[in-house]
């Protein structure tokens, strides 16, 4: 099941790679739009407001989770990419022993915290006894939702990007059969949506453990595997929790800008609702950069082919300016009819095309310095990742959108082309980090020498 990402073409490589990850990001994303379409159908608006405050929630819980894999990711990729079967294994058994202990620990606390998550969250009165019901049948099967981000995690650091598109869509499917079962026949509103999301989780990850069983990992841990050692805990989450933090952080930004926009009223409020769903879609080509720099970069790092890491960053830099470019025209002439097909009101419309006009430039930048992120994290310096983002936020897009939203209460473009340039900001800081890194590699190779 390894896959050896190091030889061949590695334009090859990265398609190979990046094509299924890409996919399973777009069904992720159905995935977690199903429960609001469904609900909407057979409910009234309180029950569709508690499925989405609930769903913000489990998002981020969902991106932190990911973010936090991606020390298992690089670290077995590294051990694949050396060869060595005993430092894999050993990844692959603390990777399972952290996470595994985790799931327990966020379960037991999120839990006693539904109450008081649903206030921060400012849940209108009709819809909190829903939210609150949605988010404790949720917590309840995070040792699930822990469980398949792992398994993807490992599969991704052995070069296997497919396997994790298969559980997925099987996940996705029986997400809407559930849902149709709970909600439609059933009618248990925001608890039936819960349920369909828990139980579709549950399945996944069992068709996964018997994928593992039947075909085999080429890497089996062993009982001893299962024991945390510093080493490797450190090294998983010297890498990944950078990666988390960073990805949670990045959510609550997007809610901030969100009250920003809520506060010049229901239109731009509307306008801005409609093309964060949009940039999500957009975003999935330069977000499954950062996946697969990661993976092949870990590989060809652990098996010392600096330079071909290095050819895997710039021809993923070139395949997301390229997709970001090309967007960012298109949207310039088609950005009405886009927003249009999420809402009929002429006001929004008008409104959501001034953002999206100048928010779409952000998958331009946005891919650029995923890239550079999928490199650093490869080279087990994630916190580089970690501080060009926190640099952003705090300094641009949060201040940036702000500004431009008391200045230009009239138009939403300008709030739109703050947030990339926030991005744009990242990328700045990635650029000069990556020839610092370069420079200290090759004075360490002369002084080598």
């Amino acid at each position: 099941m390894e896959t050896d990402l190091t030889r061949g073409s590695v334009f090859k490589s990265i398609l190979r790679f990046c094509l299924p990850y890409l996919l399973s990001y777009f069904l992720q994303t159905l995935y977690g739009m199903a429960d609001l379409f469904i609900i909407g159908q057979f409910e009234g608006v309180a029950s569709t407001t508690a499925v989405s405050v609930g769903s913000q929630v489990m998002h981020m819980l969902t991106v932190m989770l990911v973010g936090l894999a991606m020390g298992s990711t690089v670290s077995i990729g590294q051990a694949v990419g050396a060869g060595s079967t005993e430092k894999a294994s050993a990844a692959i058994g603390n990777t399972v022993t952290l996470f595994m202990a985790l799931s327990v620990v966020l379960t037991a606390v999120l839990l006693a915290l539904v109450h008081p998550i649903v206030a921060v969250m400012s849940t209108p009165a009709q819809a909190v006894s829903g939210t609150a019901a949605y988010l404790t049948v949720c917590f309840i099967g995070i040792p699930f939702i822990t469980a398949y981000n792992i398994i993807c995690s490992i599969f991704r650091g052995l070069g296997d990007s497919k396997s994790p598109m298969y559980f997925i869509a099987a996940a996705c499917a029986a997400n809407i059969v559930l849902d149709y079962l709970f909600m439609g026949a059933m009618h248990l509103g925001p608890t039936g949506a819960a349920l369909g999301t828990t139980l579709s989780q549950a399945f996944s990850v069992v068709l996964s453990l018997l994928v593992v069983r039947r075909r085999r990992l080429g890497v089996t841990p062993r009982r001893h595997d299962f024991r945390p050692r510093r080493a490797v805990m450190g090294q998983l989450l010297r890498i990944g929790v950078p990666i988390a933090l960073q990805d949670g952080l990045i959510q609550i930004a997007f809610i901030v800008i969100t009250v920003i926009a809520n506060r010049r009223g229901l239109t731009d409020a509307a306008a801005v609702g409609i093309v964060e769903k949009i940039i999500c879609f957009l975003f999935l080509v330069p977000s499954s950069m950062l996946s697969t720099v990661s993976a092949l970069g870990a590989q060809c790092i652990g098996a010392g082919k600096q330079a071909r890491a290095i050819q895997t960053l710039r021809y993923a830099v070139l395949i997301a300016v390229g997709f970001g470019l090309a967007i960012s025209l298109l949207i310039q002439r088609i950005g009405g009819p886009v927003v249009g097909l999420f809402t009929t009101d002429a006001a929004v419309i008008t409104a959501g095309t001034q953002y999206l006009r100048g928010y779409v430039w952000d998958c331009l930048f946005a891919g650029i310095h995923f890239s550079f992120s999928g490199y650093f994290c490869a080279c087990g310096r994630s916190e580089l990742s970690f501080l060009h983002n926190i640099c952003a936020i705090v300094l641009v897009r949060i201040p940036g959108v702000y500004l431009t939203s008391v200045r230009f209460p009239s138009t939403l473009l300008p709030m739109g082309l703050a947030t990339a340039a926030g991005s744009l900001c990242s990328v700045v800081i990635c650029v000069i980090a990556f020839v610092c890194i370069r420079r200290r590699a090759r004075r360490a190779a002369q002084a080598a020498g």
